[in-house]
């Protein structure tokens, strides 16, 4: 992304919310549309993407509808923006994931992570929904932006990347797992459009 401001810090992220019922996302500043998104997502929850850079007029934004680490682009007009002083980081080797709150640790929680032919992909995303679980997913699930690349064999839908319940000794399809009293809390505290980076 030659010319691309980098993003703030996770204390000053930025999110943003269409401005309009409907946005347009481009393969760059002006390039040609490849997603029409509304102002809701496919879960009903409100739209709150992440602002991943800034060229000029053209914000570069973390969306569904793209690939694990690349951006769309809109421009700035068409958008609402506000600051989200909640992050969430993941640390795969050591299992663990830091909340924190305008730079301050506020939790850490062990974690579950995917297993080695569907590991959890290291990327940068957002918190696109909460969401009630099940007797598979636990009390609760936190939807992220991110796709699972490589999903088990015979695998059917969208293999989207959320953080959910789950026993934390066993290996996933590459979502997160945490435990109910971590997930509730989570639930809680992390609004939508939350950043969430993930590395080895």
């Amino acid at each position: 992304m030659l010319g691309a401001t980098p993003p703030p810090p996770a204390a000053v992220f930025q999110t943003a919310r269409p401005a309009a019922v409907t946005i347009s996302l481009r393969t760059a500043p002006g390039g040609r549309v490849i997603a029409r998104l509304r102002s809701h997502t496919e879960f009903g929850s409100p739209l709150v993407l992440g602002v991943g850079a800034r060229r000029g007029s053209w914000v570069g934004l973390i969306s569904t509808a793209l690939p694990n680490g690349r951006l769309g682009w809109t421009e700035a007009g068409a958008l609402r923006f506000a600051t989200a002083r909640y992050a969430i980081r993941v640390d795969l080797s050591a299992r663990g994931l830091v909340l924190e709150h305008g730079g301050l640790v506020v939790r850490r929680i062990t974690v579950g992570i995917g297993g080695g032919t569907t590991p959890t992909p290291p990327g940068r995303y957002t918190v696109t929904d909460k969401l009630p679980g099940n007797r598979v997913y636990g009390c609760c699930i936190l939807a992220l932006s991110g796709h699972q690349p490589h999903p088990p064999a015979g695998w059917q839908g969208e293999a989207r990347l959320a953080i959910h319940g789950g026993a934390l000794a066993a290996v996933s399809a590459g979502c997160l797992h945490a435990s109910t009293a971590d997930l509730r809390f989570l639930m809680a505290q992390v609004p939508l459009g939350t950043p969430v980076t993930i590395h080895r």
